[in-house]
């Protein structure tokens, strides 16, 4: 005989003397109402033994199946996730336990630190054609040239061949950059620009934001589209070319998350395993203004070190978890709550999708530091725990 723990109303609860003894020892439940006797599993827990460990519930005297169990938790937000994502966890032998048990600040969520720059942008004492149903604008002058070889400012010539053709192409950010910080000379004005690129698309501001605080750290921008991202980054002294005429690679792309914005996991995992599967690491940017927002943590994790398995009993937590199933939507600025609340405690977030069949991916989330930005970027890889 398996596991024995009884259901009464909501709450399951462990009363046999070698269940209690057996569960402890795999870190299920926590004690009841003070009871050192008594444990009290989380759903979660319950479902997982009925699942996977061959345990038996009863409901006055009488067995109660999976689905009995369940159905009193069937209404709550993301429930299914939630259980999905801790059986994984379980499964590969790593330990998950209640938010609840979250105390102070761990401090295990090593920050990564990229070589910013104060970046003085140079004067473009030229005129620009800016043609609005392209997002982009034309300088025909020579001395243009400079500003492509010397700050990889647009694309002089053809896309790695920069010597066919003399014209430097500008996409919209990179036109709104200099016009701003360059003096660049345009047939339009400022304000114009804006209105037209936002009627294009309703993010152009965010992204440009984005553009525009990491330009000023002396990072490069390019765009992303190869790789299903908003942009491609350098660090600060890339040019286009090497040594040779070799071209430059990126080895990290972006993608901007904005606060009010809303996305579907689905295609936001699939970004990330684009990046992933072509060796660039991927960065979540979230610009916007910091504002509360709904976002519960669902579980701490242990993992393991020194290929032990760690344990609350021995180690502090390592990550906290954000369970989310394949088919909903999370907001910029849940995801920024989630990723606040995890700072605070001194771990990392990891990010586990539930998908339809129900198999889990897991991305680790670190936060990346830049001096005076003004924004949060974050850079998210997936793992295999």
């Amino acid at each position: 005989m398996g596991v024995q723990f009884e259901l009464e109303d909501t709450k399951f609860l462990v009363r046999d003397l070698i269940s209690v003894q057996a569960l402890d020892r795999g870190f299920f439940g926590s004690d009841y109402e003070g009871k050192k006797t008594v444990l009290e599993l989380a759903p979660e827990e319950a479902l997982y033994l009925l699942d996977v460990r061959n345990a038996e519930c009863r409901r006055k005297n009488r067995v109660v199946s999976f689905n009995q169990a369940a159905s009193g938790f069937k209404d709550r937000p993301k429930f299914l996730a939630r259980y999905f994502c801790y059986r994984d966890w379980r499964d590969r032998g790593l330990i998950a336990r209640s938010m609840n048990e979250a105390e102070g600040t761990y401090g295990r969520s090593p920050v990564v630190k990229y070589p910013s720059q104060e970046f003085e942008c140079p004067k473009a004492l030229f005129k620009a054609v800016y043609f609005s149903d392209d997002l982009m604008s034309i300088v025909d002058a020579e001395e243009a040239k400079i500003l492509y070889e010397e700050n990889w400012f647009g694309q002089w010539g053809t896309y790695k061949a920069k010597k066919h053709g003399r014209l430097l192409k500008l996409d919209a950010y990179e036109t709104l950059f200099l016009l701003k910080h360059g003096g660049l000379k345009l047939n339009v004005k400022e304000a114009r620009l804006v209105k037209e690129a936002v009627k294009r698309r309703s993010d152009f501001m965010a992204l440009y934001d984005v553009y525009e605080d990491l330009r000023l750290r002396g990072f490069v921008l390019k765009t992303g589209l190869k790789f299903g991202t908003h942009f491609r980054l350098y660090f600060p002294g890339a040019k286009p070319v090497l040594g040779q005429e070799e071209w430059m690679h990126s080895k990290h792309v972006i993608h901007v998350f904005p606060r009010e914005a809303k996305m579907l996991i689905s295609e936001w995992a699939r970004a990330i395993r684009v990046a992933h599967g072509v060796k660039k690491t991927f960065i979540l940017a979230i610009p916007g203004v910091r504002k509360e927002a709904a976002a519960e943590l669902d579980f701490l994790l242990y993992h393991r070190k020194k290929g032990e398995i760690e344990t609350p009993k021995e180690d502090k937590p390592k990550y906290v978890m954000l369970a989310l199933s394949e088919e909903e939507e999370i907001g910029g600025a849940e995801l920024a709550q989630a990723l606040s609340k995890a700072k605070q405690l001194g771990l990392d977030l990891i990010l586990s999708i539930c998908d339809r069949e129900t198999s889990v991916t897991h991305y680790r989330v670190k936060r990346i530091e830049l001096p005076k930005s003004k924004y949060e970027y974050y850079e998210i890889e997936w793992v295999q725990p």
